[in-house]
């Protein structure tokens, strides 16, 4: 088991992930865990320093979240951020109260420069913070000392420097937080004492390792969509154990044009992977005709991608592993204090699995971050362009078709999809972007070109800016861009003749439209 430097206990904060996200920026390794997580599987991990996270229960209530208290006896430095502060609190002695004015948003925090703590050491004695709570510390534990304030807050922040415990009200992992990224630096480097850097050539080693002691002379099936995740498993895959990877690329004619030649170019000449593909667009297209519904297309080809799939594997024998692309975020839901338990969730790779398919999982990206993943594909190799690439939904352009999927919608669409991502591509905007796409509305309009009347398609064009597609809002992209984009979709797609700009955000709108 590999050794942890920092372990943050989650007791349900949304802002948990990010504690660990900006741990990881620094190179700090750090793991989630449950907030119940018994002591001896945490000294199993050996970490370094503890971190409490946030949450939404009251320390009060009859069925708070209690943290092992061996936590606080294992000798090492432990954080506690809003909840957490709360927690500690209680547990060595002190009180917490409701608050008179509960503190959600910005608030001004100072820092007691003349306590001199560690954990400030280098940021200014006054910071904008975010808070967001509505108890707060009342009577401070012995041997406890405040080391910073805000208008409401005269405990904002304290420390037992003997006992190397701290704790804050407000949240220093998000990025309203001035200087928040520093203080858990400090916390990590200075006070838990952490002189290793932690990176993807490390995690890409100890992989290898770890993957080739799994599989041993086994086999491994792996569905290549040709997306960040899928296609970043497969080559880490194949680096470890060459052809005893079985990778399988769908291809059901709803892709985006250019992209099945685009995916086994990379895979077959550039990465030099043995690359199945399954031609399964005739299938896909025959179950989707005359189908309207937008879940009921979504189901359709789920369903279908199962059947090819499970087609496919079974033209190879000795398959003892099924390689999926889980992300950290994934797990750390599925273990959360609210999360659901650990499934094989539908929205990885094949979209769940039939019963015959009783393979061991290998999930080699489960302790990773999304950015991480991109950062991992390109120490593999794979070109900028894919590790970079917007996100694309599982259903392809069939979500992206208002109305019944056919071949003739679905070449105007790759086409004005195309044009769409040239234009963005050429002026920049494709990296300051999240996600970008055609939508055929299947809405008729007339319109005039040359001396003729026509009576041709409309595309909406959808560009969203986003941090991890939970919420969006649209892009202000220029007027010229659009302008562009508008001319060259009408003058260069036959059966389209007009644009429109989709400039609703999320919410109320989904980033998709279907």
């Amino acid at each position: 088991m590999k050794d942890v430097n920092i372990i943050v206990l989650d007791f349900g904060s949304q802002y948990t992930q990010l504690i660990a996200r900006r741990l990881r920026e620094d190179k700090v390794y750090c793991e989630v865990l449950p907030y119940h997580t018994k002591i001896d599987a945490i000294k199993a991990k050996n970490p370094k320093g503890i971190i409490l996270s946030g949450g939404p229960s009251s320390v009060y209530n009859k069925d708070a979240y209690e943290v092992d208290q061996g936590v606080y006896a294992l000798g090492i430095p432990v954080l506690g951020i809003c909840y957490g502060m709360q927690r500690i609190a209680v547990d060595f002695g002190g009180s917490v109260i409701r608050s008179d004015h509960h503190e959600y948003g910005k608030a001004e925090l100072t820092i007691d420069m003349t306590q001199h703590s560690v954990l400030f050491e280098g940021c200014e004695d006054e910071r904008t913070v975010w808070m967001s709570h509505s108890d707060k510390v009342d009577v401070l534990p012995e041997g406890f000392v405040p080391i910073a304030y805000s208008p409401n807050s005269p405990y904002a922040a304290i420390a037992n420097e003997e006992k190397m415990v701290y704790a804050m009200q407000y949240h220093p992992e998000v990025n309203h937080s001035e200087e928040g990224y520093l203080m858990l630096r400090n916390f990590a480097r200075k006070i838990c004492g952490i002189t290793e850097k932690w990176d993807m050539g490390h995690f890409l080693k100890e992989q290898i390792v770890k993957i080739r002691a799994q599989v041993g002379e086994g086999k491994v099936l792996c569905a290549l969509s040709g997306g960040v995740d899928s296609s970043v498993v497969a080559a880490l895959l194949y680096e470890a154990i060459g052809d005893q990877l079985i990778p399988v690329f769908v291809d059901n004619g709803l892709l985006r044009k250019g992209e099945r030649e685009s995916v086994e170019n990379i895979f077959k000449v550039h990465l030099k992977v043995p690359l199945v593909v399954a031609d399964a667009s005739e299938i896909f297209l025959g179950k989707l005709a005359g189908v309207t519904d937008p879940e009921t297309k979504r189901k359709i080809i789920g369903h279908t991608f199962i059947e090819v799939f499970e087609a496919e594997a079974k033209k190879h024998d000795g398959i003892k592993f099924l390689a999926q692309g889980t992300l950290y975020p994934d797990v750390i839901e599925s273990v959360s204090v609210n999360g659901p338990s650990v499934t094989i969730k539908s929205h990885h790779n094949v979209g769940g699995l039939p019963d015959w398919m009783d393979f061991e999982l290998i999930e080699p990206l489960r302790d990773l971050f999304k950015d991480e993943v991109r950062k991992l594909g390109l120490e593999l190799g794979l070109p900028d362009s894919l590790v970079n690439r917007h996100p694309f939904p599982g259903p392809g352009l069939g979500i992206r078709i208002m109305g019944e999927v056919n071949k003739p919608d679905l070449n105007l669409l790759r086409e004005a999809d195309a044009i769409l991502l040239d234009e963005l591509k050429a002026s920049g905007y494709y990296t300051k972007t999240w996600q970008a796409f055609a939508v055929l509305l299947n809405v008729k309009s007339v319109g005039v070109m040359g001396d003729n009347r026509t009576y041709d398609n409309t595309v909406c064009v959808r560009v969203v800016e986003a941090v991890d597609g939970m919420t969006a809002t649209f892009a202000h992209l220029p007027h010229t861009l659009l302008e562009r984009i508008s001319r060259r979709i009408i003058n260069e797609v036959d059966g389209i003749n007009r644009v429109v700009y989709d400039i609703s955000s999320k919410p109320p709108a989904t980033i998709e439209w279907e």
